[in-house]
């Protein structure tokens, strides 16, 4: 299995070994164009389950999806200058269209807030067109001049943003806490990773938002991976672009306005953290193929019988909502087609040999633990069921244990020094507040704030920095 297999260990060389599990298992491939990727069809079928997800919930709580261009006029960046200035470095400007000189340059989609927010002044008039609502799926280019990351940093991305307007500052922030709560909910129990919720700081949050709040993970390296915002825009946005409504009182009032998002960097979260030295582990709520049937080749009468008991128990699961493939392939042996499936991630092998046929039963074959089942033929839905659940746990479980083992708590600024170089991860400390503290841990450590956590504790020292009294309890991390 050499040739299509995983070489290096996750434990040696992590970096080389998420790359080699990307191209590997098929989920991404470096594009043409430099810093870009190609998203393969099992890595693009995660999404859609997550899009499916998201759906659901969006809409049960009455938002709509829609599309704006990709194009936003120079001007409209401009109009907000903080948000124009946090975005400049990684814009991606067209200056010409065909051989004609553009008039205005135009800035490929780096996020919506201002092309959306115009066409809020023309939609918006009255209390009675609140709340709005509205949430596009696509594309984002940020000219990004790090290394390419497969699906972690590349110069374009797929995302989901939430863009709504509300008539008080409660309502908004209402929806800020609900979008987090609802990517949380989406994270943990479906995509099995753990996060830590909370506000950013100052000088993490959105350019232009009044706050910021995050989910932020910690990968098997110790580094932090971002997996989602939810900002609160204040009225900030609404009076750059004029977004007013006519009240019940029948006085103009600006409108209340959040923004919300995760991207595919949430693919990548799930290979680092549930991966191993076999390749992929996904989670069955979000894997493309959830159940693969190996037929035991052997020669004699009872071959087309198995065959034919192989595709009844594929059709069978399929009936039943799951998704299965039979691998019946002759060309290569069932060793083979083994490494290949866990390579890809498959939650369930199901073998089916020529003693197992006579006993009527199945050998399964969980993916996370490797344990084998022997499982009666009447049992094998119900069993898939259970074992398909208990994966998912089990999953969860243990990347749970991942983020408890890389968190520390420290009291002093050599501590934190001595943590972030040896062990790494999360690094839970008192901070006084003072943004210089902040940039001269950054400065002296790469490690930023990654998230002010929503329940309040007091900060048991001074400030990990300076030594001053403590206002918050922060945790830092180095970051993707």
């Amino acid at each position: 299995m050499s040739d299509t297999g995983v070489t290096v260990k996750k434990s040696t060389d992590f970096s080389e070994w998420y790359v080699e599990v990307v191209l590997r298992a098929e989920l991404a491939d470096y594009a043409p164009v430099k810093g870009c990727m190609i998203i393969r069809p099992d890595a693009y079928a995660v999404w859609e389950k997550i899009q499916e997800i998201v759906n659901q919930k969006i809409k049960a709580t009455g938002h709509k999806n829609t599309y704006f261009p990709m194009f936003i006029p120079e001007a409209f960046l401009k109009k907000e200058a903080e948000h124009f200035e946090g975005f400049t470095p990684e814009v991606a400007w067209i200056t010409q269209g065909g051989d004609t000189p553009l008039e205005e340059k135009l800035a490929i989609r780096p996020t919506s807030e201002t092309i959306m927010y115009s066409m809020y002044a023309k939609w918006i008039r009255s209390w009675r067109d609140l709340p709005l609502k509205i949430n596009q799926w696509c594309n984002i280019v940020r000219w990004e001049t790090k290394a390419t990351k497969l699906f972690l940093r590349t110069r374009e991305f797929l995302w989901q943003e939430g863009h709504t307007a509300h008539a008080t500052a409660e309502e908004s922030e209402a929806e800020v806490m609900w979008a987090i709560n609802m990517y949380k909910d989406i994270i943990e129990n479906t995509l099995a990773i753990p996060v830590l919720i909370g506000t950013k700081s100052e000088s993490e949050k959105f350019a232009g938002a009044m706050y910021t709040t995050a989910l932020e993970s910690i990968m098997p390296d110790g580094k932090a991976l971002q997996m989602g915002t939810s900002h609160n825009l204040g009225q900030h946005f609404a009076k750059v672009f004029d977004v007013k409504y006519v009240g019940e009182d029948k006085m103009d009032h600006y409108v209340w306005q959040t923004s919300w998002g995760i991207t595919t960097r949430l693919i990548g979260a799930m290979i680092m953290v549930h991966g191993d030295d076999k390749g992929l582990i996904m989670p069955p709520k979000v894997a493309p193929t959830q159940i693969v049937i190996v037929p035991i080749p052997f020669k004699g009468q009872d071959a087309e019988a198995i065959a034919a008991k192989t595709s009844e128990i594929a059709e069978t699961l399929k009936v039943n909502g799951l998704s299965v493939i039979l691998d019946d392939r002759q060309e290569y042996t069932p060793g083979w087609k083994f490494n290949q499936w866990e390579l890809k991630g498959v939650p369930i092998r199901i073998e089916l040999g020529p003693r197992d046929f006579k006993n009527s039963q199945v050998v399964m074959v969980r993916r996370d633990t490797g344990q084998k089942t022997m499982v009666k033929e009447a049992d094998i839905l119900t069993s898939i069921e259970n074992l398909l659940k208990d994966i998912q746990d089990n999953m969860l479980t243990k990347a749970r244990l991942i983020l408890q083992e890389k968190t520390s708590s420290v009291k002093n600024y050599d501590e934190f020094k001595q943590v972030i170089e040896g062990k790494g991860g999360f690094i839970k400390a008192s901070w006084c507040g003072n943004p210089d503290c902040e940039e001269k841990i950054k400065e002296e450590t790469s490690a930023t704030i990654r998230v002010i956590p929503f329940e309040k504790e007091e900060p048991p020292t001074g400030c990990v920095c300076c030594g001053e009294k403590g206002k918050t309890i922060a945790y830092f991390a180095r970051s993707y």
